[in-house]
């Protein structure tokens, strides 16, 4: 009985999606257009540790805002940094960020860009 409670428990995780959008502002209107609709990206956590991978929600990992950066800071650990988005086609993921393991808070904008608000998510990465 003694060895089963000493014995280290096995944790399982399994990769965890996050929603969020990039909300387009064209022509400066703040309320979006019907001809412009969201961008809608994940924020992927678990595959692998201590990474957030930012990709499309689409078949094949298509359907973020691909020409952007995205900008991240763990809380935890007060780690932050940078990268640009690639393609994300083909099943390859849009940005795999080192983040480390903590609460972490990600941007994703188009640097310059008057007409598209930021999208913005936090997720605790194992």
């Amino acid at each position: 009985m003694a060895g089963s409670v000493l014995a280290p428990a096995a944790v399982a995780s399994a990769a965890a999606t996050v929603p969020f959008q990039i909300d387009p502002a064209p022509f400066g209107n703040p309320n979006g257009s019907f001809d412009v609709p969201a961008f809608r990206c994940v924020a992927v956590v678990g595959e692998q540790p201590g990474t957030v991978t930012i990709t499309g929600p689409k078949g094949g990992r298509w359907g973020c805002l691909l020409p952007s950066n995205v900008h991240w800071l763990n809380l935890s650990s007060g780690a932050s940094g940078s990268a640009q988005m690639s393609g994300g086609l083909d099943g390859r993921p849009a940005a795999v960020l080192p983040t480390g393991t903590g609460q972490v808070v990600v941007a994703v904008v188009i640097d310059g860009s008057t007409i598209i608000t930021p999208g913005v998510a936090a997720v605790y990465v194992p």
